[in-house]
């Protein structure tokens, strides 16, 4: 009884792990621009930061505490 509801399990699901199989690449080439967007504004945010703080940090190495 178990060997065929493994079975039965195998022929339903074999189909559907071959489809997951070839649209995963496709969805993460679609996807692709989009994280590379947001890897950018990222960075651009993270420079305009440091040129922002950059005074503050220049006076923190020469200001006596």
């Amino acid at each position: 009884m178990g060997c065929l509801l493994w079975l039965i399990l195998f022929a339903l699901c074999w189909p559907l792990a071959l489809v997951f199989l070839f649209l995963y690449p496709l969805v993460w080439l679609i996807l692709l621009p989009f994280s590379l967007f947001g890897w950018t504004v990222g960075f651009i945010l993270e420079f305009i930061w440091a040129v922002v703080t950059l005074p503050l940090r220049i006076l923190r190495m020469f200001w006596p505490y």
